[in-house]
């Protein structure tokens, strides 16, 4: 049976998000902000697409298909039918929280919820709704059609039937590998790798070693299939400055403080790979 799935935000993981529902065979209806945003959010998708029918991996049916179930929007009050609805906002806490409350008014009383935080504690999150317990995280990684997890983030006053819902959903529906996690900031995943790329960046600040040795140290010495440098450009920058300041802010413990170069990059629009441009050039 299907699911009417809205998604917030049609960037990079938002697009990708939508495909993989899409793909999946229910209808995804994605808000943005502006007639330009939604021509990107397309294009993104249409790529992506394409890709995987050139690849082999999609039929041309398949893709078309797809398509056929995704719609844009640019009104929250759209979103009045979704059953489902995940957030893919940037990493500000004060957005996405402004966004659960909208979403909140909106929405059924027996919608879900879901954020695609890499960082934010979902509790913080629930307390713009007037319904916490169907407030929960769906923690996609990026690329969206190619990696496989899903990191299912339950809140305090996450009720289990939602936390079931959606871990069932990504491993049913979505064909992906669902992992639950306790809700503090960055989970399972950013919480064991963030030090790593932390202390790779204050490598290479420090002149101790060239970003392609200290990513090809770890490709070929630790058979990581990419480098940490690399993999910061992949995942972009300030997204890495986000969570890094999060869990510093957790936390309170030095692995989590970021490198000025990682704040300097940022701050001159370095972000990697969506810019052209971070510790290598795209």
């Amino acid at each position: 049976m299907e699911t009417k799935v809205g998604v917030v935000g049609g960037g990079s993981m938002g697009a990708g998000i939508a495909e993989v529902v899409a793909r999946a065979g229910d209808p995804v209806l994605i808000l943005e902000r502006d007639e330009i945003a939604v021509t990107a959010a397309a294009a993104r998708i249409n790529s992506s697409l394409l890709r995987a029918v050139h690849g082999g991996k999609l039929t041309q049916k398949a893709c078309d298909d797809a398509r056929s179930l995704i719609t844009t929007t640019l009104s929250v009050d759209d979103f009045v039918d979704r059953e489902l609805v995940i957030e893919a906002l940037p990493e500000i806490e004060e957005m996405k929280s402004e966004l659960f409350r909208r979403l909140d008014a909106v929405v059924s009383p027996t919608a879900v919820l879901a954020s695609n935080t890499s960082s934010i504690p979902i509790n913080r999150l629930a307390n713009a709704t007037a319904h916490p317990e169907r407030v929960v995280g769906m923690h996609f990684f990026n690329p969206v059609p190619v990696m496989a997890l899903v990191e299912i983030v339950v809140g305090l006053r996450t009720s289990e039937s939602v936390a079931s819902y959606v871990t069932n959903y990504v491993a049913e529906r979505l064909s992906k590998d669902p992992i639950r996690s306790g809700d503090r900031a960055g989970f399972i995943v950013n919480t064991l790798l963030v030090p790593y790329l932390v202390s790779a960046i204050r490598m290479l600040e420090s002149g101790f070693a060239r970003a392609e040795d200290i990513d090809s140290g770890m490709v070929a010495g630790c058979g990581h299939p990419m480098g940490p440098l690399k993999l910061c450009d992949t995942v972009g920058l300030d997204v890495i400055l986000a969570v890094t300041d999060s869990l510093y802010d957790e936390f309170r413990e030095s692995q989590y403080v970021p490198p000025p170069l990682l704040r300097r990059m940022v701050e001159a629009g370095r972000l990697g790979r969506k810019t052209g441009r971070g510790f290598y050039t795209y």
